[in-house]
């Protein structure tokens, strides 16, 4: 498949981030070798079946596949190694677990030739590509940055819009024992729209933690205003709006929590192991907090939870995708079954109907005391009471998104509950 003198790239992961990575060095001039350890995920690719839902990326494979992209069952010798594999957070255990990485290592260890790139791109903690995943190679005899260069790069792209995020947004590139970044920086702008710009490999980790770190803060503020907005009976968006009239004031919308793989998960890596009080801890005992204030506020409207039907509008994490992963609706889901309420019904235009027992949103309204907006798709924002009106047996809506009209639902006869 290689053809002579075009670069080569093996991306160790084939999720998320490394699918789309390596479709999209595929079509820009790079022959890529495409592992993960996954052989039926491997067996699909492959075949150009994607099995998570991303905008224009099964094309886009299919495009790959014919050019510069090859899936393979081990990994092979490339020019640069781009890991991509997961970091899972093991909350109950306080514990980050960096095997997936530490076996990447290992095995691009048994591979390197001379002059060869390592580059990291998973979300770790600082310090990991320059101590841990440095001290794999070099255990296996690999001297760094003498005999490879060892880099970390981390992705910032919003889910749904992965591939247009990987070319447009800036890219941020960190050695280690400051090795030359050129061939890397070169790597990225080779699709890279934005600027590309060069640190220390532990100065990036850091700065991928505290993007999404900042995010998480600031919406556990805007939380906290909607909840103490609701003991004053003020409409929190309405004040967030005024306060936000202020030329350096820019307060971001309260919600049902956070979800996804970064906002609930990167604060964890920047507080791990140190003993600095850190407002990020907070911020995630809020947002953590707020599928129960929803639940709660559910609760206290339903005259007979235990002989109530609900329907939950919404399972994925955010408006326009099917991602479901540390989804605030599957958290509000548990905490209703743990209180009893009699029948759960859970709707979404986008997730699959087998992934999470999904019904149609007439099945889901159907004879239901009431309703609750826990994801902000487009299409809920164009709802009708006369819809809910005509399917449902109680008045109950509590809209976690802001996404309704609270007079001409309070017209139309609801009890409307906003976050």
């Amino acid at each position: 498949m290689t053809e002579p003198n075009r670069p080569t790239v093996c991306v160790h992961g084939l999720g998320y981030i490394g699918l789309p990575t390596a479709a999209i060095l595929a079509n820009n001039g790079y022959d890529v070798y495409g592992y993960d350890a996954d052989p039926e995920r491997r067996a699909a690719l492959a075949a150009g079946t994607v099995s998570f839902d991303e905008a224009d990326l099964e094309r886009f494979i299919g495009m790959a596949l014919d050019d510069g992209l090859e899936i393979v069952d081990s990994a092979r010798s490339a020019d640069f190694h781009l890991i991509c594999v997961p970091t899972p957070y093991d909350r109950d255990h306080d514990q980050i677990d960096l095997t997936y990485v530490e076996a990447a290592g290992e095995t691009i260890a048994t591979l390197l030739r001379p002059g060869d790139t390592i580059v990291l791109e998973s979300t770790v903690p600082p310090g990991t590509t320059a101590r841990r995943l440095r001290a794999v190679l070099e255990d296996s005899g690999i001297a760094i940055p003498d005999a490879a260069s060892l880099v970390y790069s981390p992705e910032t792209v919003l889910p749904g819009d992965t591939l247009s995020e990987l070319r447009e947004n800036d890219r941020l590139v960190g050695a280690v024992d400051g090795d030359d970044c050129a061939p890397v920086v070169a790597l990225y702008e080779s699709f890279v729209k934005g600027e590309v710009r060069t640190t220390d490999a532990t100065t990036a980790e850091f700065v991928k933690l505290i993007q999404n770190a900042s995010r998480d803060v600031n919406i556990a503020f805007a939380n906290e205003i909607a909840k103490l907005a609701h003991e004053f009976d003020i409409d929190a968006r309405e004040a967030i709006a005024f306060a936000n009239g202020h030329p350096r004031v820019d307060i971001l919308d309260p919600g049902p929590g956070v979800g996804g793989h970064c906002l609930p998960i990167d604060p964890l890596f920047l507080s791990h192991n140190n003993n600095i009080p850190m407002l990020t801890e907070t911020a995630r005992r809020v947002n953590d907090g707020m599928p129960e204030y929803v639940g709660k506020l559910l609760l206290a409207a339903l005259d007979d939870p235990q002989a109530s039907s609900v329907a939950l509008l919404g399972v994925a994490y955010k408006g326009g995708v099917a991602d479901t992963r540390q989804s605030p609706s599957l958290s509000l889901s548990k905490f209703l079954q743990e209180r009893c309420v009699g029948d759960l019904r859970q709707t979404d235009p986008y997730v699959d109907q087998s992934e999470h027992d999904i019904v149609s949103l007439r099945s889901a309204l159907d004879g239901a005391d009431a309703a609750a907006i826990v994801t902000d798709h487009p299409e809920y924002g164009a709802l009708s009471p006369d819809l809910f009106a005509e399917q449902m047996r109680g008045r109950v809506i509590v809209d976690a998104r802001g996404l309704l009209n609270c007079n001409r639902w309070e017209a139309a006869g609801f009890d409307v509950y906003q976050i």
